[in-house]
Order: structure tokens, then C-alpha cells, then sequence
């Protein structure tokens, strides 16, 4: 199974190798992890890297509920998430964007944008509808209350751990492709800072259980990211059409209001109308003022950096757009100078003579006396 095209062949395990077969070794590794399900003496080892660990049963009046918590066993899990990703992540890139862009005929700067945009536009829409799926499963759009009340939410359900799993390999996924992709030395710091956003506030809420907040607040990102780069990819096809930029400057102004203000109902009031208040790490509860302030404090000071950036590129945008219009009005402006018509001599010049049309020339030729 080979996802790239090769014209020439490496070296055995030397770093182009690696960079151009990388998917392919993933493939592999889960490969291995699969057949080892097939005999009774490692299909035990092989669920530790499939499936979710710590389930605990829990009666109900009816029958028995399979819930979830975390464990030191999640990395091993999210290991296997990530070879899974990255062998995704080459689909996408060699059966669907290398097709595309290579009909656009794109510079390298703007290339390594749209493939950017193109991975991250799937990983956003995809995980939009898991995101709402596993909200409206779970009922916590009809019961807003459900976001604080019994904390801390220890117990997950098997939809819920999966999707943060996946989010996190996801994301931790995206630091080797850097190397792998041959990102510009230039864009990486970008890069950088909005993973490691991402892999703060996911494992954040994972880990001091407010997963059910963290599903709401994923979703309006992920939902403003996307409209982002499915504007970014349309301009690439067409430079001249800028409607989804405008239509993602409002949503994102709102979407940082709305996450603030979810942010500060759910921690700074629900949380803290709930009864038990005690740190106790062993049982899950961060319920504590300070840890209370700390989260709020983390989620403000996120909303303010991207929105600062947001006004910053906004404001480069606005002076680059008004310069190049001066620039228009001032060329249209210069006064066009009337062409002189030269008066040319009937015929043709050769060699600085003027020529008649018979060959002959124009001047007038002196009679020799006898």
C-alpha cells in the first residue's frame, strides 16, 4: 500500500526514507496491532491499544452502564490514535489535495498554505459532527445545567472518551508532520502556537474533568475555524472572492464572546454553587478557588491573544487594501501625455535615405552637362 508516487528510491531508513514512507510505517505498525488480535496470547495487549481503558460498571434500575475515566493506559491508546491519523492524514493529502492543487497551479508559499488549510478544513468539519453528535446523545444542549452540576465529572461515556482520544492524537499527531510535510522554517512558530493552544485546553478539560464544557467550547471553535479555512481555500481558486472572509471577521468576534461568557457561567458561578469544594486530585475534584481562577484565567487570556491577532491582521489587511487603492487612484489620475503624429515622407527609408515606392529615391537627381 503505497499512498505517494515515487520516481526514485532512498536509502534504507535515512531521513528522506522516513519522510516519504512515514505513512506506509504507520501502516504497518497498525497492521501488527490488528493480526495481534487474531491469537488468544496478544489480543489482550492488542485492546490495551484499540479500545478505551478504566470502564467501570454502574447499575442502573434497568440494567448495567459501561462508564469511563482516565489513566496512565490513555497514552498508550492515543499512540495508536496517532499512526491511525497520520496514515488519514496521507489519504487526504495524496487522494484529494495533491489532485486539487495541482490544477491551481500554486506558488510554494501559497501550496503549503492551501495544504494547511485542506487538512485542517476535514479535521474541522469531521469533528464538528462528532462533536454535536455526542452532544446531542448526551442531552447537554436541553440541560445547560448538566455543564457544573454533580461535579466532578469523573465517569465518561464510551462516545465521550473516544472523541477526546481522538482530538488528542489528533493534535499531538501534527508536531511530526511538520518534519514530515518539510513545513517553512517561517511558518512553523504559527504552527506551533496553535497546537499547543489546542493540546492545553483539550487535555485540560480532559484531565480536570470538564469534558461536558469542553465539548460546548470545541465546538464553537471548530466551527469558526472551519468557515476560516473553507474561506482561505475558495480564495485560492478565486482571488477575488472575499465573501467568507467577511462572513468569518463577524462570526469570530461573537464566537469569543460566546465562549467567555460560557466560560464564566460554567466556572466562575456554576462551579461555584456546587457543594463539595475540595481539592482531592485521588477523586477527580479541582472545585477550588484558586483552580477556579486559574481556568478563568487561562481562558481569557486565550480569547484575548487570538483576538488581538485577529484586530492585528485585520487592521495589515485594511492598510494593505487602502495602499494598492491610492496606488490605482494615483495612476489613473497622471494626466496621459497626446501622442505626436510624425509626418512621414511617402515611401520607405533605407539606410537614412528615403526610398519611393519604385525603388528610386525622392530626391531630385542633378542633370551632368555635356
Amino acid at each position: 500500500m503505497a499512498f505517494r508516487r515515487r520516481t526514485k528510491s532512498y536509502p534504507l531508513f535515512s531521513q528522506e526514507f522516513i519522510i516519504h514512507n512515514h505513512a506506509d510505517i504507520g501502516f504497518c505498525l497498525v497492521l501488527c496491532v490488528l493480526i495481534g488480535l487474531m491469537f488468544e496470547v496478544t489480543a489482550k495487549t492488542a485492546f490495551l491499544f484499540i479500545l478505551p481503558q478504566y470502564n467501570i460498571s454502574v447499575p442502573t434500575a434497568d440494567s448495567e452502564t459501561v462508564y469511563y475515566h482516565y489513566g496512565p493506559k490513555d497514552l498508550v491508546t492515543i499512540l495508536f490514535y496517532v499512526f491511525i491519523t497520520i496514515i488519514l492524514h496521507a489519504v487526504v493529502q495524496e487522494y484529494i489535495l495533491d489532485k486539487i492543487s495541482k490544477r491551481l497551479h500554486l506558488s510554494k508559499v501559497k501550496h503549503s498554505k492551501f495544504n494547511e488549510s485542506g487538512q485542517l478544513l476535514v479535521f474541522h468539519l469531521s469533528s464538528m459532527v462528532w462533536c454535536l453528535y455526542v452532544i446531542v446523545t448526551e442531552g447537554y444542549l436541553t440541560n445547560p445545567r448538566s455543564l457544573w452540576e454533580d461535579y466532578p465529572h469523573v465517569y465518561l461515556s464510551f462516545q465521550v472518551k473516544s472523541f477526546y482520544l481522538g482530538q488528542l492524537a489528533y493534535w499531538l499527531h501534527s508536531l511530526p508532520e511538520l518534519y514530515f510535510q518539510k513545513v517553512r522554517k517561517e511558518e512553523i512558530p504559527r504552527q506551533l502556537q496553535y497546537i499547543c493552544l489546542y493540546l492545553l485546553h483539550i487535555a485540560g478539560a480532559y484531565l480536570l474533568n470538564l469534558s461536558r464544557l469542553g465539548l460546548i467550547l470545541l465546538l464553537l471553535q471548530y466551527s469558526t475555524e472551519a468557515l476560516f479555512h473553507m474561506a482561505r481555500l475558495l480564495h485560492f481558486a478565486d482571488e477575488n472572492n472575499e465573501r467568507l472572509f467577511n462572513a468569518w471577521a463577524a462570526v469570530f468576534g461573537v464566537t469569543r464572546l460566546f465562549i467567555l461568557t460560557l466560560a464564566v457561567l460554567t466556572i466562575g458561578f456554576g462551579l461555584a454553587r456546587v457543594e463539595n469544594q475540595v481539592f482531592d486530585p485521588e477523586k477527580g475534584n479541582f472545585n477550588t478557588l484558586p483552580c477556579r481562577l486559574g481556568m478563568l484565567l487561562l481562558v481569557c487570556v486565550a480569547q484575548a491573544w487570538l483576538m488581538w491577532r485577529f484586530v492585528h491582521c485585520q487592521l495589515r489587511h485594511w492598510r494593505e487594501y487602502w495602499k494598492e487603492q491610492s496606488a490605482k487612484r494615483r495612476v489613473s489620475a497622471v494626466p496621459r501625455l497626446p501622442t505626436r503624429l510624425l509626418k512621414r515622407e511617402p515611401g520607405y527609408h533605407e539606410n537614412g535615405v528615403v526610398k519611393a515606392e519604385n525603388g528610386t529615391s525622392s530626391r531630385t537627381k542633378k542633370l551632368k552637362s555635356p
